[in-house]
């Protein structure tokens, strides 16, 4: 019911604005009574999944925090694992504004942020104060003025400073919002940078005495061929996830709304049908070599259930719960 109030006010703003607010806003709940305001019981529903023990299998999709501002606040909520980031070497300020939509008949979001963030130094100052014990994801990409052919240095330089504080690395090759990013998920591409990336996880690993696993964010765009190329090369490399999907480029299912033709990707209800399928196909195409993270769309329990069912481990939320916030996460847990 105080998120009704709350989303009232919050749609009533310019998106991007209502995103900033409640970010301010969590970051100074932290160490406040007023914390215990966010705080949601939920039954435990643990599950094992890339060797790392998850409380439930609910989790907060990249992009909401991309600093790791807010981690005590989504803690609150119930989230079984939070996703910060995407986090790049250096601060960058993203692309120009209008920059977030509302497609409320829809509930759905089309976005090109652009990796707009305070670079990856900031965030790990985030973490290390946060005093968070639950697992956190944290998921790095590449400088947009990086070119595509340096990119894999970046994912290094990020992976190497994150390493010591997350519970497992995404890696982000999937926005469209990164001139060329896209292009990582193909062919040679892909291998050079996967191979770097377990090269480096290897490397970290036997420094640290702690193995941090990698999972790889693709899109919802992949035809069957270029799925199968993806998940054979994901298999050949070993990599420990794949999160399935990011946002989408197809504008056939708003076709019609005012905001259909704005750049950028297309997130919540839209997208589900899509990102459930990539998930069956991808699950079948690995036949259980790697687990799969579920995310595109997911606004009930039974959406969420449903991804589960095509082969996903854990999901993933965003849009949704921008759409129907701490509720949600309770319903899907409650539920599943």
């Amino acid at each position: 019911m105080l998120y009704k109030f709350a989303r009232a006010f919050l749609f009533a703003q310019d998106p991007e604005w209502a995103h900033d607010f409640t970010i301010d806003r969590f970051k100074k709940l932290k160490g406040s009574f007023l914390l215990s305001f966010l705080k949601q019981k939920l039954p435990a529903r643990p599950r094992t999944v890339m060797g790392i023990e998850f409380p439930n299998p609910v989790g907060l999709a990249a992009g909401l925090d991309k600093n790791g501002e807010c981690i005590h606040a989504w803690d609150a909520i119930g989230f079984g694992f939070v996703e910060i980031g995407t986090v790049t070497p250096r601060p960058q300020p993203g692309n120009d504004k209008p920059r977030i939509f509302r497609l409320v008949e829809h509930n759905a979001l089309i976005n090109r942020m652009g990796f707009n963030n305070k670079g990856v130094d900031y965030l790990v100052e985030q973490v290390k104060n946060s005093g968070f014990k639950g697992v956190l994801g944290i998921n790095i990409g590449k400088n947009k003025d990086t070119p595509v052919e340096q990119g894999k240095d970046d994912y290094l330089i990020c992976m190497e400073k994150v390493y010591l504080y997350a519970s497992y690395i995404a890696v982000n090759i999937s926005s469209p919002n990164t001139p060329g990013l896209r292009s990582l998920q193909y062919g040679e591409a892909l291998d050079e940078l996967l191979s770097a990336l377990k090269e480096k996880q290897a490397e970290l690993a036997e420094k640290h005495g702690k193995y941090v696993p990698v999972a790889v964010k693709i899109a919802p765009d992949l035809s069957d061929e270029e799925l199968a190329q993806v998940a054979d090369s994901l298999v050949k490399h070993k990599i420990d996830g794949v999160i399935a999907t990011n946002t989408t480029l197809d504008r056939e299912p708003v076709a019609g709304h005012p905001h259909a033709e704005e750049a950028g990707g297309l997130s919540g209800r839209p997208v589900t049908d899509k990102s459930t399928a990539i998930i069956a196909k991808l699950s079948g195409l690995l036949d259980g070599d790697l687990p799969i993270i579920g995310v595109g769309g997911i606004d009930s329990a039974s959406k969420a259930q449903e991804k589960l069912n095509a082969g996903a481990s854990l999901v993933q939320v965003y849009t949704g719960f921008i759409y129907q916030g701490p509720p949600l996460v309770k319903e899907i847990v409650s539920k599943l």
